[in-house]
Protein backbone atom coordinates (compact mmCIF):
# COMPACT_ATOMS: atom_id res chain seq x y z
CA UNK A 1 0.00 0.00 0.00
CA UNK A 2 1.63 3.35 -1.07
CA UNK A 3 0.40 6.38 1.32
CA UNK A 4 -0.02 9.46 0.20
CA UNK A 5 0.20 12.33 2.43
CA UNK A 6 -1.53 15.32 -0.13
CA UNK A 7 -0.47 18.14 2.95
CA UNK A 8 3.65 17.00 3.25
CA UNK A 9 3.48 15.89 -0.20
CA UNK A 10 4.78 12.91 0.30
CA UNK A 11 4.75 9.32 0.04
CA UNK A 12 6.13 6.14 1.92
CA UNK A 13 5.53 2.18 1.24
CA UNK A 14 3.45 0.58 3.65
CA UNK A 15 1.06 -2.61 3.36
CA UNK A 16 -1.93 -2.93 3.22
CA UNK A 17 -2.82 -4.95 6.93
CA UNK A 18 -1.70 -1.06 8.32
CA UNK A 19 -4.98 0.36 7.52
CA UNK A 20 -6.15 0.56 10.63
CA UNK A 21 -3.15 2.77 12.20
CA UNK A 22 -3.86 5.81 9.77
CA UNK A 23 -7.88 5.55 11.11
CA UNK A 24 -9.12 7.10 14.18
CA UNK A 25 -12.33 7.79 16.22
CA UNK A 26 -14.44 10.32 14.34
CA UNK A 27 -13.71 8.88 10.98
CA UNK A 28 -15.98 6.60 8.83
CA UNK A 29 -14.89 3.88 5.98
CA UNK A 30 -17.41 4.04 3.31
CA UNK A 31 -17.27 0.45 1.11
CA UNK A 32 -19.23 0.06 -2.31
CA UNK A 33 -21.50 -3.04 -1.62
CA UNK A 34 -22.45 -4.18 -5.28
CA UNK A 35 -21.43 -7.77 -6.32
CA UNK A 36 -20.67 -9.09 -9.14
CA UNK A 37 -22.99 -11.13 -11.35
CA UNK A 38 -22.59 -13.70 -13.71
CA UNK A 39 -23.47 -10.90 -16.77
CA UNK A 40 -21.16 -12.42 -19.26
CA UNK A 41 -23.45 -15.14 -21.84
CA UNK A 42 -21.81 -16.99 -24.40
CA UNK A 43 -23.96 -18.50 -27.09
CA UNK A 44 -24.63 -18.64 -30.93
CA UNK A 45 -26.49 -16.95 -33.55
CA UNK A 46 -30.15 -18.21 -34.80
CA UNK A 47 -30.03 -20.60 -37.76
CA UNK A 48 -32.10 -18.25 -39.61
CA UNK A 49 -29.51 -15.27 -39.56
CA UNK A 50 -26.03 -17.61 -39.56
CA UNK A 51 -24.59 -19.67 -37.37
CA UNK A 52 -21.52 -18.61 -35.41
CA UNK A 53 -20.73 -17.65 -31.71
CA UNK A 54 -21.83 -14.46 -29.92
CA UNK A 55 -20.25 -13.00 -26.60
CA UNK A 56 -22.71 -11.00 -24.66
CA UNK A 57 -21.93 -8.79 -21.57
CA UNK A 58 -25.25 -7.54 -19.65
CA UNK A 59 -24.38 -3.69 -18.70
CA UNK A 60 -27.66 -2.46 -17.28
CA UNK A 61 -31.05 -3.51 -17.24
CA UNK A 62 -33.79 -1.10 -18.63
CA UNK A 63 -36.79 -2.65 -17.49
CA UNK A 64 -38.39 -3.52 -14.11
CA UNK A 65 -38.56 -7.06 -14.51
CA UNK A 66 -34.78 -6.98 -16.16
CA UNK A 67 -35.72 -8.43 -18.83
CA UNK A 68 -34.47 -5.71 -21.31
CA UNK A 69 -30.94 -4.96 -20.91
CA UNK A 70 -28.18 -3.10 -22.55
CA UNK A 71 -25.09 -5.26 -23.31
CA UNK A 72 -22.07 -5.29 -25.37
CA UNK A 73 -22.32 -7.44 -27.79
CA UNK A 74 -19.31 -9.36 -29.76
CA UNK A 75 -18.80 -9.75 -32.73
CA UNK A 76 -20.66 -6.38 -33.13
CA UNK A 77 -20.56 -5.35 -36.50
CA UNK A 78 -22.27 -8.78 -37.57
CA UNK A 79 -25.07 -8.54 -35.19
CA UNK A 80 -28.03 -6.61 -36.44
CA UNK A 81 -31.46 -5.35 -35.10
CA UNK A 82 -33.92 -8.03 -35.27
CA UNK A 83 -31.28 -11.32 -34.83
CA UNK A 84 -31.84 -13.28 -32.29
CA UNK A 85 -28.93 -15.28 -30.12
CA UNK A 86 -29.65 -18.44 -28.25
CA UNK A 87 -27.72 -20.03 -25.04
CA UNK A 88 -27.99 -22.42 -23.13
CA UNK A 89 -32.41 -22.32 -22.23
CA UNK A 90 -32.67 -18.95 -22.97
CA UNK A 91 -33.12 -16.71 -26.12
CA UNK A 92 -32.44 -12.73 -26.57
CA UNK A 93 -32.86 -10.58 -29.58
CA UNK A 94 -31.25 -7.52 -30.38
CA UNK A 95 -33.80 -4.51 -30.52
CA UNK A 96 -31.91 -1.28 -30.63
CA UNK A 97 -28.07 0.01 -30.41
CA UNK A 98 -26.45 2.73 -28.79
CA UNK A 99 -23.87 5.94 -30.04
CA UNK A 100 -20.98 3.58 -29.01
CA UNK A 101 -21.99 0.04 -30.52
CA UNK A 102 -24.18 -1.36 -27.59
CA UNK A 103 -26.91 -3.02 -27.90
CA UNK A 104 -30.32 -3.43 -26.45
CA UNK A 105 -31.30 -6.81 -26.11
CA UNK A 106 -34.94 -8.49 -24.91
CA UNK A 107 -34.81 -11.69 -23.15
CA UNK A 108 -37.70 -14.34 -23.84
CA UNK A 109 -38.21 -16.29 -20.37
CA UNK A 110 -40.91 -16.91 -17.83
CA UNK A 111 -39.17 -16.00 -14.06
CA UNK A 112 -36.22 -14.20 -12.67
CA UNK A 113 -33.51 -13.95 -15.15
CA UNK A 114 -30.88 -13.41 -12.15
CA UNK A 115 -31.35 -16.99 -11.01
CA UNK A 116 -31.16 -18.69 -14.54
CA UNK A 117 -27.96 -16.23 -15.58
CA UNK A 118 -26.56 -18.02 -11.98
CA UNK A 119 -26.59 -20.85 -14.07
CA UNK A 120 -25.33 -19.86 -17.38
CA UNK A 121 -23.86 -17.07 -17.05
CA UNK A 122 -19.92 -16.56 -16.61
CA UNK A 123 -17.78 -14.32 -14.29
CA UNK A 124 -17.10 -11.07 -16.22
CA UNK A 125 -13.38 -10.97 -15.55
CA UNK A 126 -11.05 -8.09 -16.71
CA UNK A 127 -10.19 -8.68 -20.58
CA UNK A 128 -6.12 -8.55 -19.61
CA UNK A 129 -6.85 -12.08 -17.60
CA UNK A 130 -6.05 -14.19 -20.07
CA UNK A 131 -7.99 -17.47 -19.19
CA UNK A 132 -11.59 -18.34 -18.82
CA UNK A 133 -13.65 -18.12 -15.56
CA UNK A 134 -13.67 -20.67 -12.61
CA UNK A 135 -16.02 -21.83 -10.05
CA UNK A 136 -13.54 -20.05 -7.42
CA UNK A 137 -14.19 -16.34 -9.43
CA UNK A 138 -17.42 -16.14 -8.39
CA UNK A 139 -16.34 -15.66 -4.51
CA UNK A 140 -12.36 -14.34 -5.38
CA UNK A 141 -13.93 -11.62 -7.72
CA UNK A 142 -16.21 -10.13 -5.16
CA UNK A 143 -15.64 -8.29 -1.86
CA UNK A 144 -16.14 -9.82 1.46
CA UNK A 145 -18.90 -7.13 1.94
CA UNK A 146 -20.50 -7.87 -1.21
CA UNK A 147 -24.66 -7.71 -0.74
CA UNK A 148 -26.57 -5.63 -3.62
CA UNK A 149 -26.36 -7.05 -6.88
CA UNK A 150 -25.84 -5.32 -10.08
CA UNK A 151 -22.01 -5.09 -11.38
CA UNK A 152 -20.09 -6.21 -14.24
CA UNK A 153 -16.80 -5.50 -12.35
CA UNK A 154 -15.40 -5.75 -8.76
CA UNK A 155 -15.02 -2.15 -7.00
CA UNK A 156 -11.83 -3.08 -7.05
CA UNK A 157 -10.44 -1.44 -4.00
CA UNK A 158 -12.48 -3.56 -1.96
CA UNK A 159 -10.80 -6.79 -2.77
CA UNK A 160 -8.36 -6.08 -0.12
CA UNK A 161 -10.29 -6.56 2.61
CA UNK A 162 -10.88 -9.53 4.93
CA UNK A 163 -13.28 -9.32 7.68
CA UNK A 164 -10.43 -9.63 10.06
CA UNK A 165 -8.99 -6.37 8.80
CA UNK A 166 -12.82 -4.78 8.68
CA UNK A 167 -12.70 -5.64 12.62
CA UNK A 168 -9.40 -4.26 13.04
CA UNK A 169 -10.68 -0.68 11.12
CA UNK A 170 -13.74 -1.00 13.78
CA UNK A 171 -11.34 -1.24 16.52
CA UNK A 172 -9.71 1.78 16.15
CA UNK A 173 -12.57 3.49 16.47
CA UNK A 174 -14.06 4.13 12.54
CA UNK A 175 -17.30 4.05 11.71
CA UNK A 176 -18.47 1.46 8.66
CA UNK A 177 -20.67 2.83 5.85
CA UNK A 178 -21.87 1.55 2.50
CA UNK A 179 -22.99 3.06 -0.29
CA UNK A 180 -24.36 0.50 -3.64
CA UNK A 181 -22.91 2.13 -7.18
CA UNK A 182 -23.31 -0.90 -9.53
CA UNK A 183 -19.96 -0.88 -12.04
CA UNK A 184 -20.89 -0.64 -15.16
CA UNK A 185 -19.82 1.16 -18.40
CA UNK A 186 -19.37 4.57 -16.84
CA UNK A 187 -16.16 2.97 -14.50
CA UNK A 188 -14.04 1.67 -16.57
CA UNK A 189 -14.52 2.58 -20.35
CA UNK A 190 -11.62 4.65 -21.73
CA UNK A 191 -12.55 8.60 -21.85
CA UNK A 192 -14.47 9.87 -24.83
CA UNK A 193 -16.11 12.74 -23.88
CA UNK A 194 -16.27 15.03 -21.37
CA UNK A 195 -19.23 12.83 -20.17
CA UNK A 196 -19.39 8.93 -18.70
CA UNK A 197 -22.09 6.46 -18.82
CA UNK A 198 -24.49 6.98 -16.25
CA UNK A 199 -24.65 4.00 -13.24
CA UNK A 200 -26.72 3.02 -10.86
CA UNK A 201 -26.37 4.02 -7.08
CA UNK A 202 -28.11 4.64 -3.88
CA UNK A 203 -27.43 5.37 -0.32
CA UNK A 204 -29.49 4.18 2.65
CA UNK A 205 -31.12 6.27 5.44
CA UNK A 206 -29.01 5.05 7.59
CA UNK A 207 -25.63 5.17 6.16
CA UNK A 208 -26.23 8.87 4.71
CA UNK A 209 -26.63 9.51 7.91
CA UNK A 210 -23.14 7.87 9.22
CA UNK A 211 -21.49 9.77 6.45
CA UNK A 212 -22.65 13.44 7.43
CA UNK A 213 -21.95 12.59 10.85
CA UNK A 214 -18.51 11.52 10.97
CA UNK A 215 -15.42 13.95 11.10
CA UNK A 216 -13.23 12.36 8.34
CA UNK A 217 -15.09 10.12 5.32
CA UNK A 218 -12.60 7.52 4.11
CA UNK A 219 -14.23 6.17 0.72
CA UNK A 220 -12.84 2.96 -0.49
CA UNK A 221 -12.44 2.84 -4.40
CA UNK A 222 -13.81 5.41 -6.85
CA UNK A 223 -16.93 4.40 -7.30
CA UNK A 224 -17.62 5.28 -3.40
CA UNK A 225 -16.44 8.77 -4.20
CA UNK A 226 -18.85 8.95 -7.01
CA UNK A 227 -21.45 7.87 -4.90
CA UNK A 228 -20.69 10.05 -1.96
CA UNK A 229 -20.47 13.00 -3.98
CA UNK A 230 -23.40 12.61 -6.13
CA UNK A 231 -25.32 12.43 -2.81
CA UNK A 232 -23.96 15.66 -1.80
CA UNK A 233 -24.91 16.96 -5.25
CA UNK A 234 -28.27 15.79 -5.14
CA UNK A 235 -28.22 13.21 -7.43
CA UNK A 236 -30.46 10.44 -6.83
CA UNK A 237 -30.91 6.51 -8.44
CA UNK A 238 -28.70 7.23 -11.37
CA UNK A 239 -24.91 9.02 -11.71
CA UNK A 240 -23.40 10.33 -14.64
CA UNK A 241 -20.71 12.57 -12.42
CA UNK A 242 -17.02 12.74 -13.85
CA UNK A 243 -14.57 14.32 -11.29
CA UNK A 244 -12.05 15.82 -13.23
CA UNK A 245 -9.84 18.37 -12.08
CA UNK A 246 -11.01 21.87 -10.37
CA UNK A 247 -13.70 19.41 -9.00
CA UNK A 248 -14.48 20.72 -5.15
CA UNK A 249 -14.69 17.25 -3.27
CA UNK A 250 -18.27 18.12 -0.59
CA UNK A 251 -17.72 15.43 1.54
CA UNK A 252 -14.47 12.91 0.37
CA UNK A 253 -10.91 13.65 3.09
CA UNK A 254 -9.47 10.67 2.01
CA UNK A 255 -9.36 7.81 -0.56
CA UNK A 256 -8.35 3.86 -0.81
CA UNK A 257 -7.96 2.59 -4.45
CA UNK A 258 -5.90 0.61 -6.90
CA UNK A 259 -3.44 1.46 -9.51
CA UNK A 260 -5.57 2.27 -12.87
CA UNK A 261 -5.28 2.63 -16.36
CA UNK A 262 -4.27 5.51 -18.25
CA UNK A 263 -6.95 7.51 -20.14
CA UNK A 264 -9.65 5.97 -17.50
CA UNK A 265 -11.74 8.31 -15.35
CA UNK A 266 -10.38 6.49 -12.54
CA UNK A 267 -7.33 7.87 -12.90
CA UNK A 268 -8.38 11.09 -13.68
CA UNK A 269 -10.60 11.39 -10.70
CA UNK A 270 -7.19 10.44 -8.91
CA UNK A 271 -5.44 13.21 -10.07
CA UNK A 272 -8.39 15.67 -9.26
CA UNK A 273 -8.19 14.45 -5.46
CA UNK A 274 -4.72 14.17 -5.03
CA UNK A 275 -2.95 16.82 -7.67
CA UNK A 276 -2.36 15.99 -11.06
CA UNK A 277 1.43 16.20 -10.49
CA UNK A 278 1.69 14.68 -7.22
CA UNK A 279 -0.94 11.81 -8.00
CA UNK A 280 1.36 11.09 -11.07
CA UNK A 281 4.99 11.51 -9.32
CA UNK A 282 3.42 8.67 -6.81
CA UNK A 283 2.59 6.22 -9.86
CA UNK A 284 6.25 6.63 -11.26
CA UNK A 285 7.27 5.63 -8.03
CA UNK A 286 4.68 2.82 -7.81
CA UNK A 287 5.96 1.79 -11.74
CA UNK A 288 9.55 1.60 -10.16
CA UNK A 289 9.21 0.01 -7.07
CA UNK A 290 7.15 -2.60 -8.57
CA UNK A 291 3.76 -2.56 -7.34
CA UNK A 292 1.30 -4.63 -9.21
CA UNK A 293 -1.44 -2.58 -11.16
CA UNK A 294 -5.00 -3.14 -12.50
CA UNK A 295 -8.08 -5.40 -10.69
CA UNK A 296 -5.81 -7.85 -8.41
CA UNK A 297 -2.91 -5.32 -7.85
CA UNK A 298 -2.23 -2.95 -4.92
CA UNK A 299 -3.56 -0.19 -3.61
CA UNK A 300 -3.01 3.42 -2.43
CA UNK A 301 -4.43 5.26 0.60
CA UNK A 302 -4.59 9.07 -0.19
CA UNK A 303 -4.75 11.22 2.95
Amino acid sequence: MLVLNRKEQRWEDRMFRELPQFLVAGDCLVLNDSKVFPSRLLGHRSAEHASGRVELLLLQPLSPDAKTWTALVHPGRKLRTGERIQFDGLEAEIIGRGDYGERTVHFRLNGDIFVLLDKIGHVPLPPYIKRPDTPEDRYRYQTVFAHETGSIAAPTAGLHFTPEILDACRRAGAEIACVTLHVGLGTFQPVREEKLHSERFHITADNAARIKASQRVICVGTTSVRAVESMFLGKQGETDLFIRPDFQFRRTDALLTNFHLPQSSLLILVCAFAGREFALGAYQHAVESCYRFYSYGDCMLIL
